[in-house]
């Protein structure tokens, strides 16, 4: 682990979410967005970049293991950079967005999918950012109980394929910085195919969490993401743009 870089703000530390998993406050520097950070029984995992402050450094380099930082598209890299010179820890990236990270050291990339064990995949969902990908965690929580995560179908960090709209509601949506929303509807569909029956139990947006009203996982997600597939090809159908 190398020195942390210069850090003026105090912040904050990231907040418990349940017994594996916290979550961090809004990053300016991500649009606002939401990072995480889950403590799985294969390994720990920071999910996106949160804010480059004392607390969250803190929080990071107190943890008792090393972990691995992996971002969901572009509009979550922050300061990956200095994050990683922190923590000494490897990134991974799908490889449409490894040009965004140079000088970014023990980068590493995958193609359509990658399995960084059998209870941690990932998944290339391109649509809100040409290396946008989804994490779908389960098989071990904290301590290595296997309860945690798994729950029922585990846990879902879809970056910002959808994004809170309302309490207990996801949606795909369409905002000046999406880069090609077809691809991000075929990434809708790909991803309820691409999950096991019964999966996810929750889904963790990366996107910022205010239209959620204090939530912040958001249930019962197989649920939700069955319902956001009828309505996509129902409209899809009557030659409407599902917006």
């Amino acid at each position: 682990m190398t020195a942390a870089p210069h850090s003026s703000e105090p912040g904050r530390p990231p907040r418990p979410v349940r017994s594996d998993l916290w979550l961090f406050a809004p990053n300016r520097d991500n649009q606002g967005g939401s990072a995480w950070f889950l403590e799985h029984s294969d390994r720990d995992l920071l999910i996106d970049a949160p804010a480059l402050t004392q607390a969250n450094l803190a929080f990071l380099q107190q943890r008792p293991r090393p972990g691995q930082i992996v971002l969901t598209g572009r509009d979550g890299h922050g300061r990956c950079r200095a994050l990683q010179e922190a923590l000494g820890w490897p990134v991974l990236v799908q490889e449409q967005e490894a040009y965004l990270l140079p000088g970014v050291k023990d980068l590493q990339t995958f193609g359509r999918e990658y399995a960084l064990t059998p209870g941690l995949r990932l998944l290339w969902t391109p649509g809100p950012s040409p290396g946008a990908c989804v994490l779908h965690a389960h098989g071990g929580g904290a301590g290595g109980g296997g309860n945690d995560v798994d729950g029922h179908g585990g846990g879902l960090f879809c970056g910002r394929l959808l994004v809170p709209v309302a309490p207990g509601r996801l949606e795909p949506r369409r905002s000046r910085r999406c880069f090609h929303w077809p691809r991000q509807i075929a990434s809708l569909r790909a991803l309820r195919a691409w999950l096991p029956v019964g999966a996810p139990g929750w889904i963790a947006s990366g996107a910022g969490l205010g239209a959620l009203r204090g939530e912040t996982l958001v249930r019962p997600a197989e649920t939700l993401l069955a319902d956001l597939e009828k309505q996509t090809e129902m409209l899809l159908s009557q030659g409407i743009d599902p917006l």
